[in-house]
């Protein structure tokens, strides 16, 4: 039996065999426990917290259920925290104080496998470390230099400067969760966006800007109204009076922020009402205190950092250029939105590839928190960096 530390480095190795018997390689034995550490379903488990590491024991499977009953009682004594068992190629048990305790942690048990032992796996991320990094690559670093580190473990090596050798071209960030705070944009950017979009419409009706607003609007609204998107209702022609016009308009927005809708016709007017904002003093973009000096590093290390964003290009400069940290975009050498494509769709990052005119994908380091990005991303031949929420710096 192979006996690993805490950093799966070998502690102990099986005893040799006579000759012609072969040891058996450590890769190809069968682990024992499973341990999965920092995800919020984690709290949902009986005695742990999100900062602890759930270890769940692994028992082999048995012709008949009776015969389980030794080794289900062995991995018990051996690991007295546990509520759970896996049965390799069979199942799970799941036990609590009542009924209602197993059911919600069998419910949490199965986000944690297949989160951790899917999704993960599937990315090559080690679900096992605070941070979640490349499986066998990534030790336990955190905090200022976590994606710094990061982006040279996947590349290479990191001396004691943190200095990248090598490094990738271009690193291209998400902002929601990665960046800055989800709050901030559900609480803070959406509802300013809703309280305002009629005072600003009526204010600016006349404009070309807004003008083609409400042309975008109109076209989209259309196609929702085809396919019978919820909340969706019919903006009259312009003779029908500026009010009615702005009246529906209002409705409709209302409804595709409701809806958190990822679409250029509503970004795009989203990034101007929040122009206002910033003008005004009414708004400051919010990022991760461990973000600016990511950033200054990166550019120090001649690294191009890039956004991409279902927020339209002018609302990603907003954010970056009146943050809590003073502006931010001379670190950042462009922007990218959903003029790319959607985020979840593989051709947007082949786009995104081919404007930076890299050789190769892989050249292209991204960073998100949405599982459906990274795999699209993944997909299109970036490497990445995936963060599973809640996250305190990218």
């Amino acid at each position: 039996m192979y006996v690993l530390s805490g950093d799966w480095s070998i502690i102990s190795s099986p005893s040799p065999k006579p000759y012609p018997h072969k040891p058996p390689k450590c890769s190809n034995c069968a682990p024992l426990f499973m341990k999965i550490t920092h995800m919020e379903m984690i709290k949902g488990i009986q005695g742990h917290g999100y900062y602890d590491e759930l270890v769940i024991p692994i028992i082999e499977n048995t012709a008949y259920e009776n015969d389980l009953t030794d080794s289900l009682a062995k991995a018990i004594e051996v690991y007295p925290k546990t509520t759970a068992v896996l049965v390799r190629h069979h199942g799970i048990y799941v036990w609590g104080d009542s009924w209602i305790s197993a059911k919600t942690q069998a419910e949490c048990y199965h986000y944690l496998f297949d989160a951790a032992a899917i999704k993960h796996h599937h990315l090559g991320l080690d679900w096992s470390t605070p941070d979640h990094g490349p499986i066998q690559n990534v030790k336990g670093f955190s905090s200022i230099n976590s994606v710094i580190k990061r982006v040279a473990t996947k590349a290479g090596t990191v001396d004691s400067n943190f200095k990248l050798q090598p490094y990738p071209r271009c690193v291209v960030l998400d902002i929601e969760g990665t960046t800055t705070p989800i709050s901030f944009v559900t609480d803070v950017l959406f509802p300013y966006a809703r309280d305002n979009v009629g005072r600003h419409l009526s204010a600016t009706y006349d404009s070309a800007e807004t003008q083609d607003d409400i042309k975008l609007l109109r076209s989209q609204v259309e196609d929702d109204l085809k396919q019978g998107v919820l909340g969706a209702v019919p903006i009259p022609s312009e003779d029908a009076g500026k009010e009615k016009v702005i009246a529906s308009l209002v409705a409709n927005v209302e409804a595709m922020i409701k809806a958190d809708r990822k679409i250029t016709a509503l970004k795009q007017l989203q990034g101007h009402i929040w122009r206002t904002g910033f003008e005004n003093n009414e708004l400051e973009g919010v990022v991760f205190d461990d973000v600016p000096e990511a950033l200054e590093k990166w550019h120090a290390l001649g690294i191009k950092v890039y956004i991409y964003s279902s927020g339209s290009r002018l609302a990603q400069r907003l954010i970056f250029g009146n943050t809590n940290y003073g502006d931010l975009r001379k670190y950042l050498s462009g922007f990218f939105d959903t003029a790319v494509g959607y985020k979840r769709e593989t051709r947007s990052y082949v786009e995104i590839t081919e404007s930076l005119g890299v050789d190769k994908p892989s050249d292209i380091l991204f960073v998100t928190d949405v599982y459906q990005e990274a795999t699209a991303a993944k997909a299109a031949g970036s490497v990445l960096i995936f963060f599973s929420l809640p996250v305190s710096v990218f």
